[in-house]
């Protein structure tokens, strides 16, 4: 990694150029050209290189990239050519689907551990996985490995259940929880709020209407 300063945009670009990489070659495709992976992805060829040029030197001038190479280099530099094990905490409805999204796992992120505080939740089963008490978190955390937390609880138990990471040594969080959260440096934080994708495409809808 040649910089240690890259922007947001980039990673969630990246993210991008390796879905659209991973088709290609799903399709049998082996090299593509900057030009044609960038109409792909549907950005322009110089904020590919761009993109790229903070990882490391990338492609063959006249030829273009080998997407094989290309994809390992992409996992290599998001830190996903291993395997991330997740705690999960708040298993109602959006939480069990999570642990039914089988995509998780195919992508290297294994939810090894539900925690929930209600009672009537604790000791059942969700998709393989016994549901346990959150105030065991650190006891778990532990034994199995776990360092990414999953927040999926209501947002006025967002806090606490981020608390209760950060006291068992968890090194980053996602939070489903429409709720902002406080957590000690430097433990990162990722916000999931899908009505944000909604209000941005009510926005689109209106903008497009009011000039039509």
């Amino acid at each position: 990694m040649k910089s240690e300063h890259i922007p947001k945009a980039t990673i969630e670009r990246l993210a991008v150029y390796l879905q659209i990489l991973g088709n290609l070659g799903r399709d049998g495709v082996n090299i593509i050209s900057s030009d044609k992976l960038a109409q792909a992805c549907k950005v322009n060829p110089s904020q590919i290189r761009k993109d790229l040029a903070y990882f490391g030197e990338f492609g063959v001038r006249g030829v273009g990239y080998y997407i094989q190479e290309l994809i390992t280099a992409i996992k290599q530099s998001l830190g996903i050519d291993r395997h991330w094990y997740c705690a999960l905490v708040g298993v109602g409805n959006l939480g069990r689907a999570l642990l039914r999204h089988n995509e998780f796992a195919r992508r290297g992120f294994i939810i090894r551990g539900a925690f929930d505080c209600d009672q009537d939740k604790i000791g059942k089963v969700e998709s393989g996985l016994e549901v346990i008490c959150s105030k065991r978190l650190k006891t778990k955390v532990r034994d199995l490995g776990l360092e990414i937390g999953i927040i999926t609880t209501p947002p006025e138990r967002a806090q606490r259940a981020a608390d209760y990471l950060v006291e068992s040594g968890i090194k980053g969080i996602i939070n489903f929880a429409p709720a902002r959260i406080a957590v000690p440096e430097p433990i990162p934080v990722e916000y999931v709020d899908y009505f944000h994708q909604f209000y941005a495409l009510a926005f689109h809808i209106t903008l497009s209407q009011h000039r039509a």
